[in-house]
């Protein structure tokens, strides 16, 4: 004896999967009506309108200066402090947070070679 089709059975036999479009094979024609791409021309550098104002001072380069002159560790804030008097322009809330975590990167990244060592907690120095 056989079992008796049910709705749900039927609903599951019924289903059908989408029919995918046949794919076109690689071949020359179809490779030889590709149209050809723009010849490029040269694009004028990202940032022309900053090398014609002149280069804009880093903050680690102003912390670097103001490590030099102070002759001793300091903390990041009166880096930050003294940088800002001496022309860095920023516009972030914490400037000392954000040059302690450049700070912090360019001796991870550099190692020996890098400009600023850390002398103690929260103290850079200049690496002589």
């Amino acid at each position: 004896m056989t079992k008796p089709v049910t709705k749900q059975a039927k609903k599951a036999t019924a289903k059908k999967t989408p029919a995918k479009k046949p794919t076109r094979a690689n071949t020359a024609a179809t490779v030889a009506k590709a149209k050809p791409k723009a010849s490029t021309k040269a694009k004028p550098a990202k940032n022309a309108t900053r090398a014609k104002q002149g280069k804009r001072i880093t903050g680690l380069d102003l912390a670097a200066k103001v490590l030099s002159d102070a002759k001793e560790p300091l903390q990041a804030k009166a880096i930050a402090e003294r940088a800002i008097a001496a022309g860095w322009q920023t516009t972030g809330k914490t400037p000392h947070a954000t040059l302690y975590a450049a700070m912090i990167r360019e001796i991870a990244k550099k190692g020996k070679a890098s400009r600023f060592i850390k002398t103690d907690r929260g103290l850079f120095a200049t690496n002589k």
